[in-house]
């Protein structure tokens, strides 16, 4: 469990050696912070020698006067067994009563998940921040102060929708978060790419701004990184294919601008894509999106995308896929969620499952509970196993969060429940807080690198002609 042994002392049999006790040099050294147990925890070693007998009388002479070695009282054996007993217990007991099982306190628990939070970064695959920051400023950020609060600023504090600032980030210690790039459907066709470019901008600026607290990476190990030096590592994710305006050039425009997955569809299907709900999967155009993403190094985001689409994408792509901010369908039947054969073929793909935290995908109604919400990292976990479930709560674009995780502070107390279990160890729950999304993002950039050495050539494939008044005739000549 990586609590450490407590009760770090041997005790040597009573009838076998003289023992002098020291001190160790680890005393205490992985009691995690804050934590206070009744009296004094033992922390001695034994250091023995040959046991000396009471009394020796022995004649010189070896007359028959000589006194035989005195024999120790059976209840010193029985006494010295039953210490030897009682300090494994105690050394079993207490990391069992840390680590799960609901033996150890609430504050405990909490304890030991803040602590570990330092070691391991908690990493959210879905924040609509952005949105809100175009919603209620225009993208016009010269006088936003993240770092100081929003919960007492208007219109923040009386938006339902409003549920992220630096200061309760790091309350709820996220160690890295995908921010949202968001294009609306309603941008289709028209100006979805400046959208997406626009929001991109806004995501970086609000970095630069925030440059104590914030850093903007691009891949794993700049992560980890910024984890270490206590910044919210801070990447970025586009939210709609139709962003892309059907062209692969656009994909990686996005891509060398820092966009590090692409959700294929949002609410609308694509020319090449058809969103959860819908019937049809991915066209071969779609087919040629999911590989240029491979190629790239950017992951295939499948929340809002319909089962054939994410079968289609899981069949295409030779890297681990995510789904950004989803649940169980077996939970809640919402087309929004993952059904449990995608489960299965999201564990043999190596991808994850991020649980959405919207009560309407949680419980299909109106409301929910922590509770509901460990009943989807549970049943994710039974199914595709506990290296394909983490976290993606989707802050900022939900107005119905679960009681319990009312917004972005509360990460440490969902991780402490779970810890109640005692089938969720404390390195699971590293798992499902973020290391799960570092081996994906860790896979993802190997093979972007196998292809380079293969030498991979960009794609250059196109969904075919599209009719519009907005879109350039279809021939390229140039009359000179």
């Amino acid at each position: 469990m990586g609590y450490g042994n407590y009760m770090d002392y041997q005790v040597a049999p009573a009838h076998a050696c003289l023992c002098r006790a020291i001190t160790s040099p680890h005393a205490h050294a992985a009691v995690p912070e804050g934590m206070t147990f009744p009296g004094s925890l033992p922390d001695v070693a034994e250091r023995c020698g040959r046991w000396a007998p009471d009394s020796l009388s022995a004649s010189a002479s070896g007359s028959s006067d000589e006194k035989p070695t005195p024999r120790r009282p059976r209840w010193r054996i029985a006494l010295a067994a039953l210490v030897v007993l009682a300090a494994l217990g105690a050394a079993l007991a207490l990391p069992l009563a840390l680590g799960g099982g609901g033996r150890a306190t609430p504050e405990q628990r909490l304890t030991t998940i803040r602590r570990m939070l330092r070691d391991s970064p908690l990493i959210d695959g879905h924040n609509d921040l952005a949105w809100n920051v175009r919603k209620f400023l225009h993208n016009k950020i010269g006088d936003f102060n993240l770092s100081a609060g929003l919960e007492g600023l208007e219109p923040w504090a009386r938006s339902r929708w409003s549920h992220t600032d630096i200061p309760r980030l790091r309350l709820g210690q996220i160690g890295a978060q995908f921010w949202s790039a968001y294009v609306p459907c309603g941008a289709r066709d028209k100006d979805a790419v400046q959208l997406a470019i626009e929001q991109m901008d806004v995501i970086k600026r609000i970095v630069d701004m925030n440059a104590a607290h914030l850093a903007l990476v691009t891949g794993a190990s700049d992560l980890l990184d910024a984890h270490r030096d206590g910044r919210i590592a801070s990447l970025i994710g586009v939210e709609g294919g139709h962003a892309l305006g059907d062209s692969l050039a656009v994909l990686r425009a996005f891509y060398n601008l820092g966009a590090r997955y692409l959700t294929v569809t949002h609410t609308c299907d694509t020319r090449w894509a058809r969103a959860a709900g819908t019937s049809g999967g991915l066209t071969e155009f779609g087919r040629a999106v999911v590989r240029e993403m491979n190629r790239l190094g950017m992951i295939v985001d499948l929340s809002h995308a319909g089962e054939e689409t994410a079968r289609d994408a899981l069949e295409t792509s030779q890297a681990p896929v995510v789904f950004s901010h989803s649940g169980a369908a077996a939970i809640c039947n919402s087309s929004r969620n993952v059904p449990d054969d995608l489960l299965r073929m999201i564990a043999a793909n190596g991808g994850v499952v991020m649980i959405n935290f919207y009560a309407k995908l949680v419980t299909c109604s109106e409301r929910a509970t922590i509770e509901d919400v460990i009943a989807h990292i549970n049943h994710v976990r039974r199914v595709a196993g506990v290296e394909h479930v983490g976290l993606g709560a989707g802050y900022d674009g939900i107005d119905a969060p679960p009681v319990g995780l009312e917004d972005v502070s509360r990460y440490p107390h969902l991780l402490a429940e779970l810890l109640r279990d005692p089938d969720w160890s404390e390195e699971d729950v590293r798992k499902l807080a973020g290391m799960n999304v570092v081996r994906v993002l860790q896979h993802v950039e190997r093979v972007r690198d196998q292809w380079k050495r293969a030498a991979v050539f960009p794609g250059e494939e196109t969904p075919g002609a599209r009719r519009s008044e907005c879109v350039y005739g279809t021939a390229f000549n140039k009359r000179i």
